[in-house]
């Protein structure tokens, strides 16, 4: 009788762990879906954008700040942003990211 008992109860710990399993997997899906791969569009796009940045591109910086590239320096990575008239900053091309002519307006 007990050795009965004991077979059902490993069958049945055997098959919650086969469910635990199987859900772990899904969250994992779900969030790979709906967290990882967009997140890695959104990079691929990001990087893909600081590769062609052109002078005279309207851009905004990692410290949010609003300016046009003046000028481009591929050997040491600096971009040079205008802010304003005789105002030219020096700021590294990864922390260049968006096109303002492609943000939208919010009102």
């Amino acid at each position: 009788m007990t050795q009965v008992f004991l077979a059902a109860q490993a069958a049945q710990n055997g098959g919650s762990m086969t469910s635990f399993i199987i859900m772990m997997v899904a969250i994992f899906a779900i969030m790979y879906f709906f967290m990882i791969k967009p997140q890695q569009k959104r990079q691929k796009e990001i990087q893909n954008f600081q590769n062609t940045l052109a002078e005279g591109t309207s851009v905004i910086t990692g410290g949010g700040i609003y300016g046009t590239v003046k000028k481009i320096d591929l050997a040491n990575n600096i971009v040079e942003v205008k802010i304003a008239d005789g105002v030219v900053i020096r700021v590294d091309k990864g922390s260049v990211f968006k096109d303002t002519a492609s943000t939208p307006i919010q009102k």
